[in-house]
């Protein structure tokens, strides 16, 4: 057969169909109708045989009537006149005795979408929502949201409004939920469908009728509702509890979504639900569809935020198939990061060391990187395992190797001697951009400790003008010039040849302004330079606490079941996992109570040598200054603000003040139960001084909203080993005279005899010298921004009654 052209097959086609002949053929007049179709589907434009196709679908025969509708709802916004032809046709349908016809027709009536034939299919919706069948009022009801959003400005029918509220009684719950559907686009403009007591109950009792899309509508409709009685409530989570647990991920989601948002004011009853759920969440980590995977994936690091260890005892369901996208598997490294602890930390680190080699680039970049944060705990397995790693000399695992080790030792000093010996002699295997970048930072801020340092750089400086990055030219000029201020006898002639050539030579802009200032800078003297370039550095023997705290359900329980945790920014969940590596678990079972319970009548303080009331109740007293860990800090944000400190030291807003405690035993606390207690009133601790070492020092921070603004404040406490004998044993005889007298009170008026006074007050010094001996004065520095003096007090009685509490429990 020859070739035709789109026009000559057109032609013929409406040649065809306008046969008599062919149309008293029934299959011969389908099958021209179908090659209509099919070239339509293949993009030829067939708008010229609207008109004929409208007389097609004059026919009993239903097929031919389905293509045709199909053919007329494409073309008809194009043919607005001739549709009207088709119109009369569809009415009539619509009294079809066969309900298929009928819902067919009013289907296609809808899908027009044309504003001039609303009047003409209003009458066909209002009789279909009375139909005796099932699918025709299924139909009719969807048709009045698609009505209502062709002309969204039209005034809102109450008689149809009213007529689908009333079919959420239809017996077929696909009407029920179709209503709901219909309603929330009638009434968007008012908030949606409303939810009362009445409705909810039904909607709940029919809710196993619905298949599993129309669950979630339900469940995500019932959001709406509020229970008026604890009755109410339990009662609804006891119908839903079956659900909970529901093979299908999607109502599953939708449950677990609903009972966050009941139980908002029970977290204990929230919590309770996220462990229902496990059994259900990791069945769909198996699931054969990896869209669900990767989705079951993103909301299972939510529930990690609030419940860190609920999948701790399945970590190795996390464990990447060697079959799975490079999608997948990069997402479950970050699970698997999360639930590292000392048990698993072995087998966790294997099965990472295995992904590094990945022939997926990114994938073995993304192992790296893993190892590189369960290493802010575990520093020596975690550089033992990136060391052996450089051995292999394959480029994209020595730069990922090197940016790893970079942010290792930013947040770990103490690594940096181990590290300094791994990097001698990669700058020969790197290649790209960020892998220079990470060498040169190393090289600039531990030039000092590395022997070849000079060299290394010598060899980028002589190479500088075949490099293309400009980034890498700033960070080589950063580099050189630190590294001049502690070894400056065989850095001087190169850092001159650089900033020439940067100065004079080079194109790009912000290099050349980089070299300008740090020429300028120089000029300014060596001492200046040295104050800008090189600050103070973090203490090696701080260890950071690699642990957020666990957020409450409210903070994220709105976005969970929506599209919110799919879309975060790679850059915002690297930070999520940088700070939630290592969790604390198994706090003393007492430790809340007796934060509760104890009492401390006095304690003293540097003020004057005086006593300062504390609270009586740790919690009582965060209540009446509020405390809040969010927004969180991160180690590199905490160290920037503390040391910006100085610059604000004038402000009338600022405050930076010194205190001293007395506390016993501080140097026996564990980093766990400490930050455990912290954490129970809002105070996050970020660094901790190992246990038995001295300085001993530990840093705070957290959020005050005791006015109508927030406060930050920063907190250091310093115990240096000395003890505060002199001051100590001043205030313990003032207690002494005090209980004396107050013994010998109590005994005149009981008329004791003076030889029990006297074994009494006997008994009183020895215990009191005793608690003297142990006393240690601890140096506590806060600083605060905005000013807000009764949030620092309150802070600073919280922060006593916890160290007295913890000292208590030590003895």
């Amino acid at each position: 057969m020859p070739y035709l052209g789109n026009e000559d097959m057109v032609r013929d086609l409406r040649r065809a169909l306008s046969n008599p002949h062919v149309q008293s053929d029934h299959l011969r007049y389908r099958n021209i109708i179908l090659k209509v179709i099919r070239l339509m589907s293949q993009g030829v434009d067939v708008s010229s045989l609207f008109s004929e196709m409208v007389k097609a679908c004059a026919t009993v025969d239903i097929v031919q009537k389905k293509l045709v509708y199909v053919f007329l709802c494409s073309y008809a916004a194009l043919n607005p006149e001739l549709s009207l032809l088709v119109i009369n046709t569809l009415r009539k349908d619509c009294q079809d005795p066969n309900p298929m016809v009928r819902s067919l027709a009013l289907r296609n009536m809808t899908n027009l979408r044309l504003p001039s034939l609303v009047e003409y299919v209003e009458q066909p919706l209002t009789a279909g929502l009375r139909d005796r069948a099932a699918c025709v009022r299924r139909v009719a009801v969807l048709g009045w949201a698609k009505l209502h959003n062709l002309q969204p400005n039209s005034e809102i029918d109450v008689t149809v409004v009213n007529e689908l509220y009333s079919l959420l009684r239809d017996p077929d719950p696909v009407v029920m939920v179709n209503c709901l559907r219909a309603l929330e686009e009638i009434l968007k403009q008012e908030g949606g469908v409303t939810i009362n007591k009445p409705i909810a109950h039904h909607l709940l009792n029919r809710l196993k009728e619905c298949d599993v899309w129309g669950q979630s509508e339900v469940l995500k409709i019932l959001q709406r509702y509020q229970p008026h009685s604890d009755d109410e409530l339990f009662d609804i989570l006891s119908l839903l509890d079956a659900s909970l647990v529901s093979p299908h991920p999607p109502i599953m989601a939708a449950t677990l979504s609903l009972f966050l948002s009941l139980c908002s004011a029970l977290p204990a009853v929230s919590l309770a639900a996220l462990e229902r759920v496990r059994g259900p969440l990791l069945a769909a980590c198996g699931s054969a569809s990896r869209e669900m995977r990767f989705t079951v994936l993103c909301h299972i690091q939510l529930l990690l935020r609030s419940v860190p260890g609920l999948m701790g005892a399945h970590y190795k369901r996390f464990f990447c198939g060697y079959a799975e996208p490079a999608f997948i598997k990069q997402r479950k490294m970050q699970v698997l990061v999360e639930l590292v602890n000392d048990e698993n930390v072995a087998m966790i680190l294997d099965e990472l060391k295995e992904y590094c080699t990945d022939v997926n680039t990114d994938t073995a970049q993304a192992a790296i990187s893993a190892i590189g944060r369960i290493g802010r705990s575990y520093s020596d397995r975690c550089l033992k395992i990136l060391t052996g790693l450089l051995g292999l000399k394959q480029e994209h695992i020595t730069s990922a190797v090197v940016q790893t080790m970079r942010d290792l030792v930013w947040v770990c000093p103490q690594c940096s001697e181990t590290v300094c010996s791994a990097l001698e002699g990669c700058e020969e295997i790197l290649q790209d951009s960020q892998g220079k970048q990470a060498l040169l930072w190393f090289l600039g801020a531990y030039g000092d400790r590395v022997s070849s340092a000079p060299y290394t750089l010598e060899v980028f400086i002589d190479g500088v003008r075949c490099e293309t990055s400009p980034r890498v030219k700033m960070e080589l000029l950063t580099a050189s010039l630190r590294l001049f201020l502690c070894r400056p006898a065989e850095t001087q002639d190169m850092l001159g040849r650089l900033l020439h050539y940067c100065i004079d030579e080079e194109t790009d802009m912000c290099v050349r302004d980089q070299a300008l200032l740090y020429y300028r800078l120089l000029q300014c003297g060596v001492d200046e330079t040295r104050k800008v370039l090189q600050g103070r550095r973090s203490d090696p023997s701080l260890g950071v606490l690699i642990g957020r705290p666990a957020e409450p359900v409210s903070q994220w329980a709105h976005s969970f079941n929506t599209l919110k945790p799919l879309w975060q920014n790679t850059a915002e969940t690297e930070s999520v996992n940088s700070e939630n590596r290592e969790h604390t678990s198994d706090p003393t079972s007492d430790l809340s109570e007796t934060l509760n319970s104890r009492q401390v009548e006095s304690v003293p303080t540097d003020s004057g040598g005086e006593c300062t009331e504390a609270p009586t109740d740790a919690l009582a007293t965060s209540a009446v200054v509020p405390l809040s860990l969010f927004p969180t800090l991160s180690p590199e944000d905490f160290e920037r603000l503390w040391l910006q400190g100085a610059e604000h030291a004038e402000e009338e807003d600022y405050v930076c003040k010194t205190e001293h405690i007395q506390c016993p035993d501080v140097t026996h606390f564990l980093p766990q139960n400490f930050q455990a207690a912290m954490q129970l009133l809002n105070i996050q601790t970020l660094a901790f001084t190992p246990p038995h070492v001295l300085p001993w020092r530990v840093y705070l921070y957290t959020h005050a909203a005791a006015s109508p603004r927030s406060t930050l404040i920063l907190a250091e406490l310093l115990y240096t080993g000395e003890t505060n004998e002199e001051g100590g044993a001043h205030e313990g005889t003032g207690d002494i005279e005090n209980a004396n007298e107050v013994a010998v009170e109590g005994r005149a008026e009981a008329r004791v005899s003076r030889e029990e006074e006297e074994a009494f007050a006997q008994r009183n010094n020895i215990e009191l010298e005793r608690e003297d001996r142990h006393m240690k004065e601890i140096k506590v520095t806060l600083k605060q921004q905005p000013r807000d003096d009764d949030a620092l007090g309150g802070f600073l009685s919280i922060l006593t009654t916890i160290l007295h509490t913890l000292s208590s429990e030590t003895e």
